[in-house]
């Protein structure tokens, strides 16, 4: 065998590319519509226009692009996960190289079709929730006034309709119209309600609750698809449905019974083998394959409303394609999807030129778009769950490396961390101490936060936040760069299996553990790097800031005032312990050390960590830059702010003298105040936040926008 027929993407005779793809696709299989080359050997018109397209590289390079689409699905964050579940895991979007790609013809049909169906669906609606001249005859709907004999329906329902306690309009009660007992229904009412022979019909159904089309369904019930009439509806059974092909005759009657003693549950729809579209196959460390493969699909279409019994058909849509030898077009079943594309009659220039100067417009009109309360409260929450990871993490590696340095840390330092711990929600409440507990099989405290830095039962773990953090940063995916996003998926990924190795190696877990939390600083810095050089400073980004400022606040004063409050300050020229644990979680260990050498006095302290301008971690830098964001929110003047950026303690206001003494019982009453004061400020700024951006029932006054 030679290179060319071990290969199937060369060619010595160097055919047209429609000419090798004519060759290397298969047809479709019996009883599926072909989409490439219809009832013909050759490529139909508009696929031969797609691939001509692609000379002269051809198919050569489609691998490569296939990683590449692959790659960019990836760095956008494109995902979906099985069961709508939040919390459950994603997966990347599935998209095929090719396109589905339908002639004009066809989509004038389409359209035609597609907007007869909008404006009769939606006269069904109107006449449901009007004059009900559709249901004076599927007499079932209350059996208290309309069918005595009868139990469906809902009794009593009419008399709740007039007392006016029920409300039906819209879409609240349109989910009938999904339910496929009325497919068979509406080529009559279109002849009722439109005057019209409905363009696009569906496949022949049966609703089984009458009488003459059960038995007319029975015979068929094994080229058909059995489905419930009810999907999802509360009091009706739920299953899956089934294609009578594909059942035994035992079970083909085993359906029978069901339906006969229920069959008003139960519609029957002929089933006809989806149409299959070309697909490309991956080609990379496979040998002899047939890289493009017909697969079956479906089509959805998407109509907007224009108004009061006007609707727009919009071009294209979504085209959901089975898995290799599936009936069924689902992604949850291993499917995929391609985009859709409707090819045009002819191009002309100035149209062309039109929508070129309608895209400039577009892309003006989207620098000055709105930040939606949405978007505003995510990056809102973006921001304060970036900084609570950084936080607890520096709080949890500071815990781990002092109980395992060499110097035994003294009593109320170790008492105080452990408090933060319980405090922040590394550590359930109840968990013993460490203290005095020197071998490592019993440290129930340290192997409890080992055990609990990535879990997320009843507790706020470090990976529970750094959850949060992307589940927001998700909802504003727009507004990232791709290192930014990228990024914040490997901190995670990373950690979780440097975690779970902490767990798994026990005589090793504590370094590991250190280990894992120092990985994952590197991460949420250059996370927070990004924030800051990455985004554009508009008021998402301005709510992004002030909500790691406010979360800030929140944290280092806790920290201060607990520090004092346990007495870690008492006398820290003979215990610095506590004095250099609060120079590390305040992250100015060095900027300390550089300013005031290995002093230990208190006034340098709280220099540095409360009244310092220059210092981004101390209290006063962080109260100013919250105010600066809240001014650039308000629209307002630095020397004039409003009542929210006012409402920010200023600690320049404050005497470094007076915080840093100790009143007539050896409290530190004053600084105490100041940190409370600084707290409640940061508190309530949240709050007004939430209320003026956040809630959609307040006056549109506060509504944040460019």
């Amino acid at each position: 065998m030679d290179s060319s027929q071990a290969n199937p993407l060369k060619s010595t005779a160097h055919p047209s590319l429609v000419e090798e793809v004519t060759r290397l696709a298969p047809k479709a299989k019996e009883g599926h519509f072909d989409e490439l080359r219809g009832s013909t050997p050759e490529l139909l018109p508009h696929w031969k226009t797609f691939f001509e397209q692609l000379e002269p590289s051809g198919l050569s390079d489609l691998n490569q692009r296939t990683l590449e689409l692959n790659r960019q699905v990836r760095d956008n964050g494109i995902t979906y996960n099985v069961y709508a579940d939040e919390y459950g895991p994603q997966r990347p979007w599935s998209v095929d190289l090719f396109p589905l790609i339908i002639s004009p013809d066809s989509w004038q049909e389409i359209q035609s079709g597609v907007l007869q169906r909008a404006r009769l669906l939606e006269n069904i609606m109107k006449d449901v929730y009007g004059p009900q001249i559709l249901l004076q005859k599927d007499e079932f709907l209350d059996p208290l006034e309309l069918r005595s004999d009868s139990t469906l329906g809902i009794p009593g329902l009419m008399q709740v309709i007039r007392a006016g306690n029920v409300i039906l309009a819209n879409a609240p009660g349109s989910a009938f119209l999904e339910s496929p007992a009325l497919l068979g229904f509406l080529p009559g009412i279109s002849e009722y309600l439109l005057g019209e022979q409905i363009e696009l019909p569906a496949m022949d159904t049966w609703w089984c609750g009458e009488r003459a089309a059960l038995e007319a369904a029975i015979p068929n019930l094994s080229y058909s698809a059995i489905k419930p009439t009810y999907p999802n509806g509360t009091g009706h059974p739920n299953y899956e449905s089934a294609l009578g092909g594909e059942l035994t005759q035992a079970q083909l009657d085993e359906w029978v019974g069901r339906i006969t003693r229920q069959p008003d549950e139960h519609t029957v729809q002929t089933y006809i083998p989806l149409a299959q579209m070309p697909t490309w196959l991956n080609a990379f460390n496979l040998n002899d394959a047939t890289l493009i493969e017909p697969h079956s699909y479906m089509l959805r279409i998407f109509a907007l409303s224009n108004g009061p019994d006007s609707w727009q058909v919009l071009p294209g849509g979504l085209a959901r394609i089975a898995g290799t030898d599936s009936a069924i077009a689902s992604m949850q079943r291993g499917g995929s999807s391609a985009d859709v594309w409707v090819q045009s009659n002819h191009i002309d220039a100035n149209t062309e030129h039109q929508a070129q100067q309608a895209l400039q417009n577009k892309e003006l009109v989207m620098r000055k778009r709105m930040v939606t309360s949405r978007a505003a409260e995510n990056l809102y929450w973006f921001g304060r769950y970036t900084e609570r990871s950084e936080n607890i993490l520096r709080l949890a590696k500071l815990y781990l490396e002092n109980i395992n340095s060499e110097y035994t840390p003294s009593r109320s330092l170790w008492t105080w961390l452990e408090h933060l711990c319980h405090q922040y929600g590394l550590v359930p409440e109840g968990v013993p101490s460490n203290y005095d507990q020197g071998d490592i099989r019993h440290r129930i405290f340290e192997r409890t936060l080992i055990n609990s830095l990535n879990g997320s039962e009843g507790i706020t773990s470090v990976g529970f936040n750094l959850n949060a953090m992307k589940r927001t940063a998700s909802n504003v995916r727009e507004r990232l760069s791709p290192e930014q996003w990228s990024t914040i998926n490997y901190c995670i990924e990373n950690f979780g299996q440097d975690c779970h190795k902490a767990n798994t190696f026990h005589d090793f877990s504590s370094s590991l553990a250190i280990d894992a939390l120092k990985k994952a600083s590197s991460s949420l810095a250059a996370i927070t790097g990004a924030q800051t050089d990455r985004m554009t400073r508009d008021d998402g980004w301005q709510l992004l800031s002030i909500g790691r400022h406010i979360e800030r606040l929140s944290i280092l004063t806790t920290v201060l005032d607990s520090a004092i409050e346990m007495g870690l300050l008492f006398n820290p020229n003979t215990d610095s312990s506590g004095y250099t644990a609060l120079l590390n979680i305040f992250d100015s260990t060095i900027t300390f050390h550089a300013q005031h050498q290995q002093s230990r006095e208190i006034a340098p302290l709280v220099s540095l960590l409360v009244l310092d301008n220059e210092n981004p971690r101390s209290l006063a830098w962080v109260s100013k830059a919250l105010r600066a964001r809240l001014s650039k929110l308000a629209g307002t003047e630095r020397n004039n702010p409003d009542e929210l950026t006012r409402s920010v303690t200023k600690l320049q206001d404050y005497d470094l003298i007076k915080l840093s003494c100790t009143d007539d019982y050896g409290n530190f009453s004053e600084l105490r105040n100041c940190l409370h004061a600084v707290s409640q400020s940061a508190w309530n700024v949240s709050d007004e936040i939430s209320a003026r951006y956040f809630n959609l029932i307040h006056s549109n006054e506060y509504s944040v926008q460019i």
